[in-house]
């Protein structure tokens, strides 16, 4: 298996396109610390524009707490697709260039092959998550210093003291990782019924929008869905910045992710088993 591992890993990060996640990971969360940094007052000031007219806000609200969490609710959402470009060829890309059925033919169960793919993929998004937390968090304390950490709601304002910020956003990322890891498994399942990535890469992106749409529309037939597609829970990881921290919910619905990562792996490994390998 670690043998197995370790090629995987190799195949994933000789490829030049593997970096272009973290490229443009480093290029988005520089540009927002740049805008930031020149000009945080006026984004403060629309921010806080209701509750100043009836409290005194002060301090340094743009601290590096907060650039890290306005980071996190930017990028979260678009992180997907670039998971996607590496889970989606995990597979379809071997059948693409012929040594898919190379590979089945080896000595090794198909399981192990497979759950060794997912599992350099697995920690191809988790590496992709410890870069970002290292511009986003990290370099946005160099560079902005600390403080305590303001977090709109919608309907409130909540100020999280200094020495109660770090142990959130460790738990934030952890939970983060749960979320791009099911959409690595979704493109990982996906890949296995292609002969080309494109083709997994394209699907993920379009049922992430489509089930994040659903999760947002207001009717009742969508409501009832809700809590069954794993979009709905890919943004749990703000529960952690509320008072209380909702840690029923949180614990849901990172079981439901982890549900989706284990019946999307399963079912793939199933059916991988199971198949004439052409290609």
């Amino acid at each position: 298996m670690w043998t197995l591992l370790q090629i995987e890993l190799y195949k994933i990060f000789k490829r030049p396109r593997t970096y272009i996640a973290f490229a443009a990971i480093a290029a988005i969360v520089l540009l927002i610390q740049l805008a930031l940094y020149v000009d945080s007052d006026t984004y403060i000031d629309l921010l806080l524009q209701t509750v100043r007219s009836e409290y005194a806000v002060e301090g340094d609200i743009a601290n590096g707490y907060f650039v890290c969490y306005f980071v996190l609710q930017t990028l979260l959402i678009h992180v997907p697709l670039l998971i996607a470009l590496i889970g989606g060829d995990m597979i379809a890309g071997e059948a693409n260039m012929g040594t898919l059925r190379l590979l089945a033919s080896k000595p090794i169960s198909r399981s192990t092959l497979l759950f060794s793919k997912f599992l350099a993929s697995t920690i191809y998004t988790l590496l992709l998550l410890l870069w970002m937390a290292f511009l986003s968090l990290v370099l946005s304390m160099f560079a902005f210093g600390t403080g305590d950490l303001l977090v709109a709601k919608s309907q409130e304002i909540i100020i999280i003291r200094e020495a109660d910020v770090m142990w959130r956003y460790f738990a934030a990322f952890g939970f983060a990782a749960i979320a791009m890891t099911s959409v690595a498994a979704l493109s990982f399942f996906l890949s296995l019924f292609a002969e080309n990535s494109i083709g997994p890469i394209v699907a993920t992106m379009s049922i992430v929008i489509v089930f994040t749409i659903l999760s947002t529309v207001d009717l009742p037939l969508f409501t009832l869905m809700k809590p069954y597609l794993f979009t709905s829970h890919m943004l749990g990881w703000k529960g952690f910045f509320y008072k209380p921290v909702p840690y029923e919910s949180i614990f849901k619905s990172a079981a439901t992710l982890l549900f989706h990562i284990v019946a999307f792996v399963g079912t793939a490994i199933y059916i991988f088993k199971r198949k004439d390998v052409l290609s």
